[in-house]
């Protein structure tokens, strides 16, 4: 029996797919890519933004398409987008079998066994359930770095966002088997784990009265053979001075943080729901660079939001070329129905919008090719992903790229070197390096 699994949207949708994958797979399935082999397909959706829930539907009905003319037995739908639109797709795509909300991915192997015996059954448990964490994974990453999510859900409620209504409040994974899980990642390959959550920053809050990240990274770091964690999804106001110190002290942590702050006109941040005011995050950014100048960060931004006038474009390029950020995207605002956003007055034309967001990312190439320049003659250690076919030239990341996320590096060498290897490469030019040198074993301890 061949399964198809296509996984769309965030890293902390990858990982959920892996728990079923991990599930489905001790219970002997087997799992293949291709649509022509597949006996039945599953769809892990998303519905976070207008693109995202497209992607999702267009996926879904071209596998139900293939259904209704006889190659797939059965189609389940996964995710936000099947917890959101439940009733929808029921209605609208009789070939879908049955749905898995998204506090019922444990589910997985009854609701393949009920599809199989020709029972159409749903699984949808209170979005507030406990996080589902401790069960068999399959790792989808190449095994040389994995996601280890922390978390579900948000409390933020921003304007904006539907993620409290499809996943829930905030909910804390215990540390102890987090740690675990991340130990059996290392022993598994994993050399880099890339923390995420809804929101990294605030973890162990519901669970132990107070922010534990900082001790979740501190245990972390003892665990032999892992050589790099990062840090995804660190909300601004959140950031607090022990954090900076372990990014500080630990080597292992990376000298990377990504802080979606969203704007920067106090007007629109204040309508979007956001904690924090301009001020505060140029004093943030400002202090994360005081006490680790080498750190790279990252953020998201909003163009179009309900209300944002050419004057808060403005301010937010004036902003955004000050800051400097390393790493920067722009996503035109979605119109989410059933968000405070949606129902405000002065919504932004679309072809706005998509002009705003191009106006931020040209300003913000210039910014990375400036910073790109200043890194020439560095050395910095970089994680090999994958060799270059006909040429002497591997495919990297440093400490200051997330795998999908940020770009990838080149480094020219005539030496074999093996996916998940860690060298010693000097900055040559934008994205060019040279390979100094391989590390010992010694350094992964």
């Amino acid at each position: 029996m061949q399964i198809l699994f296509v996984s769309l949207g965030c890293d902390k949708n990858l990982v959920d797919t892996e728990m079923m994958l991990g599930q489905l797979a001790e219970k002997g399935y087997t799992f293949t890519d291709d649509e022509a082999e597949a006996d039945i397909a599953v769809v892990n959706s998303c519905c976070f933004i207008g693109d995202a829930k497209e992607e999702s539907i267009n996926t879904i009905l071209q596998l139900a398409e293939l259904k209704t003319e006889g190659q797939l037995k059965a189609l389940i739908v996964c995710g936000c987008l099947a917890q959101r639109y439940k009733d929808e797709i029921q209605t609208e795509i009789p070939e879908v079998d049955a749905i898995i909300g998204t506090t019922a991915i444990d589910t997985i192997v009854e609701t393949v066994e009920s599809v199989l015996a020709g029972k159409s059954e749903n699984h949808l448990e209170d979005i507030d359930r406990a996080c589902v964490y401790g069960v068999p994974r399959s790792v989808t990453t190449g095994g040389h770095f994995a996601y280890l999510k922390i978390a579900e859900g948000c409390n933020k409620r921003c304007t904006y966002c539907v993620i409290p209504s499809v996943r829930g409040n905030y909910r804390s994974i215990p540390m102890d088997s987090l740690v675990r899980e991340a130990k059996k990642l290392v022993e598994n390959g994993a050399k880099e784990l890339i923390l995420v959550a809804q929101e990294t920053t605030v973890y162990g809050i519901d669970l132990y009265g107070e922010k534990m990240l900082p001790e979740l990274l501190r245990k972390l770091c003892t665990i032999e053979g892992l050589v790099w964690i990062r840090l995804l999804y660190c909300y601004p106001e959140e950031i607090t001075e022990e954090l900076i110190q372990v990014m500080k002290e630990q080597p292992k942590v990376c000298h990377y943080l990504d802080m979606p702050i969203q704007h920067a006109s106090d007007k629109i941040l204040a309508k979007m729901g956001r904690k924090t005011r301009k001020e505060e995050l140029e004093g943030i950014i400002a202090k994360l660079r005081e006490e680790i100048p080498d750190i790279c960060l990252r953020t998201t931004l909003i163009s179009g939001f309900p209300g944002e006038t050419e004057k808060d474009h403005e301010e937010l390029l004036d902003f955004v070329n000050r800051m400097e950020f390393d790493r920067l995207g722009v996503f035109p605002y979605s119109q989410e129905e059933n968000t405070p956003a949606a129902e405000m007055p002065d919504q932004v034309e679309e072809s706005v919008k998509l002009e705003r967001q191009a106006e931020i990312m040209e300003l913000q190439q210039d910014i990375a090719f400036d910073k790109d320049e200043s890194m020439i003659g560095r050395s910095l250690l970089a994680m090999i992903e994958g060799k270059v076919a006909d040429e002497n030239a591997y495919v990297a990341r440093t400490y200051r790229d997330a795998p999908n996320v940020d770009g990838y590096l080149f480094i020219n060498t005539s030496r074999e070197l093996m996916t998940g290897d860690f060298v010693q490469a000097r900055v040559t030019g934008a994205y060019e390096y040279d390979l100094i040198g391989e590390l010992e074993d010694e350094f992964t301890k």
